[in-house]
């Protein structure tokens, strides 16, 4: 019942190259920088985009004043009986004029302004502004397609760590198991080492050489074995997995060959790097039209609609609200001198950039031809080791047919078991050093 409950806890997963670079890209931190890095040049595409649009304001101002801001003490009286005769004359038949209404115009105070609202809109649409407004929006889908050449780049790393650390971890399990199968062996040997002892055909202390043997075996067994954990636990935080949960699946080893050559000039035009070197040229050519463009004339129009109301809740409180169209135009003048070496300099780093783009397009493609040698150099290195390893079992076989009749020592039939097992173990070296080599190559 025990062993039912237990036995899925301890299952593990198998990981294949693939499904290690799968998880990689999935649970890596900088494949997610560098999604969120992608995500954000597009936020600011989005935001350049609503610059061909009409910018739209609103605005509101209220003010209490603790006395008016406009105050005046006016005496109409004597205006109103200079004019009296006049307005007697326009008065009705049998009106009179009452002089003491005089005094109602003495010490007028008119105070104004004492409170207020002030709020409106206004729409201003661009018509021209020297082509900074499509060269800006050009710049933004380019710091898109910048950010999605930098996420390739970065996810490239991202799988090829993760490689590193599979093929590194294939490496000690195919040392682990060229470790047990020298013990085999030495198992074997002690056994006719036991027998010839017996029969006189050789000195006891040969047992004790077998033994030393055996401890060295198992000792670098240790160290194997510790290596393996602390790469799989390195392994395990690059994939987020738990270290205990997973194992990787070694490859078939027959599936090493040489891949065709492939023109790279043709192939460097597909890397991250050559069209990141290519765009970094095209947004400088952008950039010095943006430069251009901030010294010519700016166009626009627009709209706005006003309301005022001052001395709210008054008698004479004022209110009117009015709409208005408009046109502008702005010409740098003063700014043409010092914006012509703007501009200079704007070409300068053009120059600069298709420059660099140059002389690390000629890098990139130095480096991708040294990466195609070291992967021949590989592959032979593996073709010699795989013929060492049938030397060396042949060696192994004559030695052990020799022992047997007491022809050959203890001492040359160990040497020919450690020169299979480093034979084994250069193999396995240069089998990694190859699909390393083919990683690079072709990622």
């Amino acid at each position: 019942m025990s062993g039912a409950t237990v036995a899925p806890a301890l299952a593990q997963e198998m990981l294949t190259l693939e499904r290690c670079r799968e998880l990689a890209l999935q649970n890596n931190l900088a494949a997610h920088n560098a999604n969120i890095a992608v995500e954000a040049a597009r936020q600011v595409e989005q935001e350049a985009f609503t610059k061909r649009f009409p910018s739209i304001s609103v605005n509101g101002t209220g003010f209490q004043a603790s006395a008016p801001m406009m105050s005046m003490n006016m005496d109409l009286s004597t205006t109103i009986a200079a004019v009296s005769p006049v307005l007697t004359w326009l008065a009705p038949p049998g009106t009179t004029f009452d002089p003491s209404l005089l005094n109602r115009f003495e010490n007028l105070r008119l105070e104004a302004l004492r409170n207020g609202v002030v709020a409106g809109i206004t729409a201003v649409q661009p018509l021209y502004a020297g082509g900074q407004i499509a060269t800006g929006n050009r710049l933004a889908k380019a710091g898109v397609e910048v950010s999605r050449l930098q996420k390739q780049m970065s996810d490239r790393e991202v799988k090829l760590s993760a490689e590193r650390y599979f093929w590194m971890l294939t490496a000690l399990k195919e040392k682990l198991k060229t470790i047990d199968t020298a013990a085999i062996l030495l198992d074997r040997i002690s056994s006719d080492v036991k027998i010839a002892v017996e029969t006189g055909l050789t000195v006891r202390s040969d047992m004790l050489r077998v033994e030393l043997e055996r401890n060295r075996l198992e000792s670098n067994r240790f160290k194997v074995e510790n290596g393996l954990a602390v790469l799989k636990k390195a392994l395990a935080l690059h994939i987020g997995l738990a270290s205990d949960s997973f194992d990787v699946q070694p490859p078939d080893w027959s599936e090493i060959h040489l891949p065709p050559d492939d023109d790279d000039s043709v192939r460097l035009l597909n890397r991250p790097e050559y069209r990141l070197l290519a765009k970094s040229v095209e947004v400088a050519d952008m950039l010095v039209k943006m430069e251009a463009g901030k010294h010519l004339p700016t166009v626009a129009i627009g709209a706005a609609y006003q309301y005022v109301n001052f001395d709210m809740r008054q008698k004479n409180s004022i209110r009117n609200d009015f709409g208005i169209v408009f046109a502008t135009i702005s010409i740098p003048l003063s700014d043409h001198w010092g914006g012509s070496y703007a501009v200079r300099k704007k070409k300068l780093e053009r120059r600069a950039a298709e420059n660099t783009r140059k002389e690390k397009s000629d890098l990139l493609l130095l480096q991708m031809q040294r990466t195609r040698n070291e992967l021949k150099e590989a592959y032979k290195q593996v073709t010699l080791a795989r013929k060492s390893i049938s030397v060396a079992e042949e060696n192994l076989r004559e030695n052990e047919d020799n022992f047997r009749a007491g022809i050959t020592t203890l001492s040359t039939l160990l040497e020919a078991q450690n020169l299979l097992q480093q034979a084994r173990d250069q193999h396995t070296e240069a089998a990694i050093e190859y699909f390393l080599k083919i990683m690079d190559y072709e990622l």
